[in-house]
């Protein structure tokens, strides 16, 4: 991952976006992290992942969720399947 000073990046902002579509570019203010620029696909690729995680996590929580199991047949049943 490349860095950058903010000031640097505003002389350079072509570049640091052009740069930003091969690997993230992080914006240092005084020697510290301030912000990361990266390609839109890979906005959307960080998204996709942070969703992910987010399903995995609902689905861990509903696995734990304390309560008897409704047999296959009985949801079948209950939903006009059979």
């Amino acid at each position: 991952m490349a860095s950058v000073p903010v000031s640097a990046a505003r002389d350079q902002l072509p570049a640091v976006l052009a740069q930003s579509a091969t690997e993230a570019v992080t914006l240092l203010r005084h020697g510290r992290p301030v912000a990361v620029v990266v390609s839109p696909e890979r906005y959307d690729q960080l998204l996709d992942a942070e969703e992910e995680l987010e399903d995995v996590e609902a689905f861990d929580a509903a696995m734990a969720e304390a309560g008897d199991a409704i047999p296959w047949e009985q949801v079948k049943v209950d939903l006009g399947w059979t």
